[in-house]
């Protein structure tokens, strides 16, 4: 029996100059990125090997991909700056356009550029959409049978690949049910939020609800908004309970 075919992996140019520093230090200047979709949900930025601006150290055999093939890695060093293992090359990949490309670990450097605007978490996806419209539909959200949230001035964000979720101002949230959590995370497209657990009949629901103090601009109109997980609570969207979502936050 034949062995099934792998799926390539996708790759595709991209136009914007990327830059990435690590101890404050120019790593990689490129006008010439690839996003590459090792995943299916997001891409991450490949560099071709000439605008790699630090030194390359050998490591040694690295990762292994059933889509790339073998690897190597290597130590970044950079003006007295170094990152063990945080680059890899697959000059020997099936897939000829990452041959003379180096993937660089996200998390293990510390500042990225599309242009001058510094990213996080990963590269935006080009065909990735995040859509926020206001809505004067009543949406009502309900824990363990009780009212935290009621609004008819909800913002409803649509995003690709995820379901609605709905933006609701403090005003006509049970603050006084929330209770304020370390937990904080960062979306490419949104920002960096902030989250509460909910108690209610005494029991914590921990980190239910976020939002966005400070978020960036193209997401500017849920400022100050608190969205709650659609697949932990039951909401009401003009007196109709919603099926709850299955995604990886469920």
């Amino acid at each position: 029996m034949s062995s099934p075919q792998r799926t390539r992996v996708r790759t595709e140019p991209g136009q914007r100059r990327v830059r990435v520093y690590l101890g404050g230090k120019l790593v990689a200047d490129t006008k010439r990125p690839v996003y590459v979709w090792e995943i299916p949900y997001y891409p991450t930025y490949y560099i071709p090997v000439a605008d790699i601006l630090a030194e390359l150290v050998k490591d040694g055999p690295g990762e292994r991909s059933p889509s790339r093939g073998d690897s190597v890695a290597y130590t970044v060093r950079v003006d007295g700056a170094e990152a063990k293992g945080a680059a890899l090359r697959y000059e020997d990949s099936p897939v000829e356009e990452l041959r003379d490309l180096v993937r660089l670990e996200w998390d293990a450097m510390d500042a990225w550029f599309e242009e001058d605007e510094e990213i996080f978490t990963h590269p935006r996806n080009p065909y990735h959409r995040v859509d926020i419209l206001p809505s004067s539909r009543h949406v009502r959200i309900e824990v363990d049978g009780v009212t935290v949230a009621e609004s008819s001035n909800a913002r409803l964000l649509f995003e690709t690949s995820l379901p609605v979720r709905y933006y609701l101002p403090k005003t006509h949230v049970r603050m006084d049910l929330l209770e304020p959590t370390e937990t904080t995370t960062h979306c490419p497209y949104k920002g960096e939020a902030e989250y509460w657990s909910v108690r209610v009949n005494g029991k914590t629901h921990k980190d239910l609800a976020w939002s966005y103090p400070r978020p960036l601009p193209e997401s500017a109109r849920i400022i100050g908004l608190v969205c709650f997980y659609d697949e932990k609570v039951d909401v009401y969207v003009d007196g109709v309970l919603q099926e709850k979502p299955k995604t990886p936050f469920a």
